[in-house]
């Protein structure tokens, strides 16, 4: 993926203008399938200079593949008016230093932290070990289990790294599931009583942070169930999993 940086400076009687055209290229920008997302953002210091940041899926798919594409057109009628006012036009290739801040709490704290996640995992495998469907799977399961699931969740969802240091990461848990032959029924049972010890034990109700659970738990138990089938060969040294709040971070009344 390469990032496209295009410096403008507009003299404030068109930035009105300026900004309108844009929201009008965007439509033909967003249907290029090379166009991975967009951002025009604004100077505070100096509120004629704009940045518009373009993620292209490679430095070709933007020369060549949109350029050349049945969107560019389109796209082009707007913005040409402002190509003069262009300052400086670069292709960035992103570097492994990147992260979030503190701003927004990660899932793991907002959940409660490793307290929350043990209780969630003790009362699930209580009732599973009830469940006619699932027992099956978990009657021989470790008398750990739970506190491991906990830990696991936990770094999943930006807390502690555990897992990883006490348990062996990724191919520690890959190697759970081959060969259990999981059905698509224990798989959606599983996940509904996820969801009912979920309420159980209080974690967050609000729909942001249920929204993104549900999200992490939908994607886990596919990739367990396609693991577990027989014949199956899944990568055993794949990086451990981290999930965040995608496009829905929690939502926290002003004060």
């Amino acid at each position: 993926m390469i990032v496209e940086y295009i410096r403008y400076r507009i003299d404030q009687a068109d930035a009105e203008e300026f900004e309108a055209a844009y929201a009008r290229a965007a439509v033909p920008l967003a249907a290029a399938p090379q166009c991975v997302d967009y951002e025009l953002s604004r100077c505070v210091d100096e509120p004629e200079c704009y940045i518009l940041r373009i993620c292209w899926t490679s430095a070709d798919d933007h020369s060549k593949g949109f350029r050349s594409g049945e969107h560019f057109p389109a796209f082009f009628a707007e913005i040409e008016p402002y190509v003069r006012r262009i300052e400086e036009m670069r292709h960035y290739e992103r570097t492994p230093v990147r992260g979030a801040g503190s701003s927004v709490p990660t899932m793991y704290d907002w959940a409660g932290g490793a307290d929350a996640l043990q209780r969630l995992t003790e009362v699930f495998y209580t009732t599973v070990l009830k469940d006619d469907l699932l027992r099956p799977l978990f009657e021989h399961m470790a008398p750990d289990h739970p506190k491991w699931v906990a830990i696991w969740l936990g770094e999943v969802f930006r807390g502690p790294e555990r897992y990883s240091r006490e348990r062996g990461g990724y191919h520690h848990m890959v190697r759970q599931h081959l060969g259990k032959a999981i059905t698509e029924a224990q798989r959606r049972r599983w996940v509904s009583l996820l969801m009912d010890a979920a309420d159980e034990v209080g974690l967050p109700a609000d729909p942001e942070f249920r929204a993104a659970f549900a999200s992490y738990i939908e994607w886990g138990t596919r990739i367990a169930l396609s693991n577990s089938q027989p014949g199956a060969t899944p990568p055993l040294e794949a990086p451990m999993p981290h999930w965040g709040w995608g496009v829905a971070p929690p939502y926290t009344p002003a004060t």
